[in-house]
């Protein structure tokens, strides 16, 4: 009786442990973001800087290597991406009268036929009032100032965040392995051989589907640029380019094209071409996506119901901000793989088997 007591007393020990480290992550939630964002880039990286340094490259200097390398891509992304945004968005500024006036002209008499409703949207009626909107302030100096020091201090944050990403994510490369003897140091030898085994099976779920989304997201990319150059777009790289990456954010991310491409579109031809080219181009990718590079490059998917999807973006989008979008799907599916082991050890359980 008194083992059994001891026993529990530890159990319980461990769980307020647990739910302190929770409550403590939960509180640090801003301050975690960029080490997330580092320890999923770490993830990634580690298998080139290992391959570097077997070929006789100081760690240092090949983890040094792959930063530079990921740092470059990310710059050559915004160089071709910004530009051409910038332009789509001048443009839309300059055609929003005449595809105002398009709108009254297809929007106005079914309104009215079918409503009943004798709605007419005017541009010079927005414009004055955003202009009242403005002008009804009543120091707009202060305000200014005001967001100025806002937009400051959020811009110092992102510049500290990027910044401290680097950092961090250097450390992590140059002592990953290290780490991870730690870590595994630090397991109860009563419980090593079952976390060894969890965490591998969690290792080879991540890297299946992080590295294989990787591969898919390029492919993706390359499709969408060279299928919307096709149809005609002005605009296919950058938004090729935008389509594919962000199909690493579920639903999300193919909603974010498919409007960018709609809205180029709208701009481009303001004709139903446009439209139809972007609905087959968009409906074959997810075919392609779906039947031929997912199962191929990636396997079976993580196995979360849509709903937990869904669940996961807000949930892990709310603790970590941006980051944590990208850390919702990795994260779930190391959950996963612990949810199923709970799952089997409650089924093998005399608490569940007794009637």
């Amino acid at each position: 009786m008194g083992l059994l007591t001891a026993q529990r007393v530890q159990a319980g020990l461990w769980l307020g442990v647990a739910v302190a480290v929770l409550a403590l992550l939960y509180l640090l939630a801003p301050v975690l973001s960029p080490f997330a964002l580092a320890a999923i880039l770490a993830y990634l990286l580690v298998p080139g800087v290992d391959w570097l340094h077997r070929h006789r490259l100081p760690r240092w200097a090949a983890v040094l290597a792959m930063i530079l390398v990921a740092a470059l891509i990310v710059f050559g992304l915004l160089l071709i991406l910004i530009p051409v945004l910038r332009r789509e968005l001048i443009a839309l500024q300059t055609q929003f009268p005449a595809l105002l006036d398009r709108l009254n002209e297809w929007l106005a008499p079914r309104l009215a036929d079918w409503f009943d409703l004798h709605v007419q949207l005017d541009a010079q009626w927005l414009k004055q009032l955003i202009a009242e909107r403005v002008a009804g302030q009543d120091d707009i100096v202060a305000r200014l100032i005001e967001h100025a020091r806002a937009g400051g201090v959020a811009l110092l944050g992102a510049v500290g965040t990027l910044l401290l990403v680097p950092v961090v994510l250097f450390y992590l490369l140059l002592d990953y392995h290290a780490f991870k003897q730690r870590f595994d140091a630090l397991i109860p030898r009563r419980w090593h051989a079952q976390t060894a085994s969890m965490l591998a099976e969690t290792d080879g779920l991540l890297s299946q589907f992080l590295r294989g989304q990787l591969t898919v997201m390029l492919a993706l990319a390359a499709y969408y640029s060279a299928a919307l150059a096709i149809a005609g777009f002005q605009t296919a790289l950058p938004i090729g380019i935008l389509s594919g990456l962000l199909c690493f954010i579920p639903y999300v991310g193919f909603a974010i094209g498919l409007t960018l491409a709609l809205l180029a579109a709208l701009l481009q031809f303001g004709t139903l071409y446009g439209f139809v080219a972007v609905a087959v181009v968009y409906g074959a990718g997810q075919l392609i996506e779906s039947f031929l590079l997912t199962p191929r490059l990636v396997g079976e998917r993580i196995g979360l119901h849509p709903l937990a999807v869904i669940f996961a973006l807000l949930a892990f989008g709310h603790l970590f901000g941006f980051f944590g979008v990208l850390l919702a799907l990795p994260a779930s599916a190391a959950l996963l793989v612990v949810a199923r082991r709970l799952k089997t050890a409650y089924l093998a359980s005399d608490f569940y088997r007794q009637a």
